[in-house]
């Protein structure tokens, strides 16, 4: 039994995170603006026809306690302000209480239907509760109930209040108003019935067959398995429809089992009767507040990543005390790093606080610190002279920069891992435009307008491309001692040739595509020496005041952590489910692993590598505490590469499919705008990405952070830290 009502509370606790997180919004929305709509509609008629207006005021629904004029006057405002304000949720529960009242009016002078007394339900919830988050009543209450406004703060906590005490048995009282429809309108209708008939929208839960209403309403009734029975008159309502089955429209009872499925059954119901007891008898079931339980399984997972923060949501369910620990406070997008480092993105149009990501994941604890080791024997990760004990540990800790042996080259040349990286580039890259402006120095200008790339994978590549798009689009008109579009931007590879991971005829296209950008690819050619004047290129110097370094990374400090074999980049050598060879509770993932799950080649160091690699440990983890068979093996699987040249650019290679050019550009900016994480981001990114289309101007030119010292030099990222 305990076990059964764990599952079942598990299941219905996950479903309705989802569902609140991710259905209920746009949902709201949607039931929002089909109300606004209707109301629209009618105040538009009547004002278009203001006579007409005042004979039906006055002859086919009067109102006893209002003079027709004044009732038009009233019921046109309300139908036209009310709509509005409920279609932006702005001050929704105000707005909806008056439509609950036009609506009641309509009801009782006028014509009883149906759906006016959905309309009335509805209306009734949104002034109870208020609107969701896609609204500006969620958008300006915290500041709002911070304010100085006066009553104001008191009107939000009033509210708030409102929404936590009286939801829940407005919800129940909603639950129970529909159960009892669909039951007197599919069962035999007697004296009672036919006294409650005024009040229950019968005709519209008639699009139900005869039993599905009767046992689906009792159990709605009852508030026993709410949310599953929901589900199930949904799924039959619609499929219904879809097949074109006589019956009333279903839209109506479509959207108050839709609150029901998301919001549960309200406080007043068996289901909340059979979890209070449970959880009295047995209160180690749930840690819905407070302190976790003692004795649960301790998971620590280092690195918020892609996979740090994969494997911690998919065990964001799991009854396991989390802790997750990261150096910064922020998870980044790496791929659209670039673009901060020239200045079409700002640093938090890309990064989302980890906090933020799991804030109601209670049994998630997120710690800011710097892991210094691991002990295995002692099973703790050591943050300084703090020890964190685990009973699983995953590793996510990513790769830096790799300067193949020269790390004196570092503070001359910048690599891009993290934010402070971008900010730097972007501050190096801007300051030699200004510099290459205030000089008369036609060689010293020559040198400053020298922008050198080294590497050419995706990153520099992309890097490349940006540059040469803010040098001949960007600031085409903002300087006067000099053209920007002059300016030399050098790519050198290694390598025979550019992205050496894609087939070779897109890595043609691409470098033909950074040549059209004005790019000198240089192929072949290897660094011999990177200082603060240039850089040696296979015995021939280059004056370059700007030299940015994409050649290479090595991983994380993992394996000297735990003692373990590494490949020559310095990744743990996983075994194949991604544990650590010896230690079966410790595992390792992205670009800290080296494993051999791709074809039986190795695993790229790519996003989408990392997250399925944080999916699977997570799962094989719950596995193990479910007491459960062990998933398969890991096994990669790629999903496509893609890489940008410029603003029409781009190419993409998904294995049977190859697109360059535009297509390609478009697809990669669908997929890294739909990986972001968090709306806010991706709105900010969306419209950042629209504006520089159209006017070519970046829109976070700032120069931040260390100054160019007196001997004309840039003081590294190593000084400067």
């Amino acid at each position: 039994m305990t076990r059964l009502f764990q599952l079942y509370r598990f299941t219905s606790d996950f479903s309705a995170r989802v569902l609140r997180g991710l259905v209920w919004p746009p949902l709201d929305l949607l039931i929002r603006l089909w109300l606004a709509g209707i109301f629209l509609a009618s105040a538009t008629v009547k004002l278009s026809n203001w006579q007409t207006a005042l004979f039906l005021a006055a002859h086919e629904y009067p109102v006893s306690w209002l003079n027709p004029v004044t009732a038009a006057y009233v019921g046109v405002s309300i139908e036209l302000g009310g709509a509005l304000l409920l279609a932006g949720g702005l001050l929704t529960r105000y707005a909806a209480a008056l439509m609950l009242i036009l609506s009641l009016v309509i009801q009782l002078n006028y014509i009883a239907l149906d759906s006016q007394l959905f309309w009335v339900a509805i209306f009734g919830w949104y002034a109870v509760v208020g609107a969701g988050p896609l609204s500006l009543d969620r958008m300006l209450r915290r500041g709002l109930s911070d304010s100085a406004l006066p009553l104001v703060p008191r009107i939000i906590a009033s509210s708030e209040w409102t929404r936590k005490t009286i939801g829940p048995v407005y919800l129940s009282l909603l639950r129970v108003w529909l159960g009892a429809a669909l039951v007197l309108a599919n069962a035999p209708i007697g004296d009672a019935g036919r006294a409650l008939r005024a009040w229950l929208p019968l005709h519209a839960v008639l699009a139900l067959p005869r039993a599905a209403g009767v046992i689906g309403g009792s159990l709605l009734l009852m508030g026993l398995g709410t949310r599953y029975v929901a589900a199930g008159l949904l799924i039959l309502l619609i499929t219904r429809q879809m097949m074109g089955i006589p019956g009333a429209d279903p839209i109506y009872t479509v959207a108050a089992l839709a609150i029901l499925l998301i919001h549960g059954p309200g406080r007043i119901a068996v289901d909340a009767f059979i979890e209070t007891v449970m959880l009295r008898r047995f209160p180690g079931l749930s840690w819905g507040s407070g302190p976790l339980p003692e004795g649960l399984p301790r998971i620590v997972i280092v690195g918020a990543g892609f996979g740090g923060v994969a494997c911690a949501t998919t065990l964001r369910n799991v009854r396991a005390s989390i802790t997750l620990i990261d150096r910064v406070n922020y998870h980044l997008f790496q791929p659209l790093l670039y673009q901060v480092a020239t200045a079409a993105l700002s640093p938090g149009d890309i990064a989302s606080p980890v906090r933020t990501l799991f804030r109601d994941s209670h049994n998630v604890r997120v710690l800011l610190g710097t892991v210094t080791g691991v002990n295995a024997t002692k099973q703790v990760v050591l943050i300084g002279e703090h020890a964190v004990g685990y009973d699983y540990l995953v590793l996510g800790t990513g790769a830096a920069h790799s300067y193949f042996g020269k790390d004196h080259w570092a503070p001359f040349a910048p690599g891009l891992k993290r934010i402070e990286d971008a900010t730097e580039i972007r501050r190096r890259i801007l300051t030699a435009f200004e510099q290459a402006e205030a000089t008369d120095d036609v060689a010293e200008r020559s040198a400053l307008l020298t922008f050198l790339v080294v590497g050419g994978g995706p990153t520099g590549v992309e890097l490349a491309g940006a540059i040469a798009e803010l040098a001949r689009f960007g600031m085409d008109k903002d300087f006067r001692n000099f053209d920007p579009s002059r300016a030399r931007i050098i790519l050198v590879q290694s390598a025979p040739r550019l992205l050496p991971s894609f087939p070779e005829q897109l890595s043609a296209r691409a470098s033909r595509a950074l040549e059209k950008l004005g790019v000198e690819v240089i192929l072949g050619s290897r660094v011999e020496q990177i200082d603060a004047r240039g850089a040696g290129l296979s015995g021939t110097r280059i004056a370059a005041r700007t030299v940015l370094w994409a050649a290479g990374v090595e991983a994380s400090p993992a394996a000297k952590w735990l003692h373990v074999a590494a490949d020559a980049s310095g990744r743990v050598k996983v075994s194949p489910d991604l544990s650590v060879p010896g230690l079966s509770n410790v595992f390792v993932i992205g670009d800290a692993a080296a494993c051999n799950a791709w074809h039986q080649g190795p695993v790229p160091g790519l996003a989408p590598a990392a997250k399925q690699g944080g999916k699977y440990v997570a799962s094989l983890i719950r596995s193990r505490l479910e007491g459960r068979p062990s998933s398969a093996l890991f096994n990669y699987r790629h999903r496509g590469s893609l890489a940008t040249i410029g603003r029409k650019a781009a190419i993409a290679d998904f294995g049977f499919i190859r697109l360059w050019g535009a297509p390609a550009w478009w697809l990669w900016g669908a997929v890294h705008l739909g990986s972001l994480v968090g709306l806010r981001n991706r709105v900010s990114t969306m419209i950042n990405w629209f504006w520089s289309y159209l006017t070519f101007g970046g829109s976070a030119r700032l120069i931040t952070g260390s100054e160019l010292d007196s001997a004309g030099g840039q003081t590294g990222l190593a000084s400067s830290r």
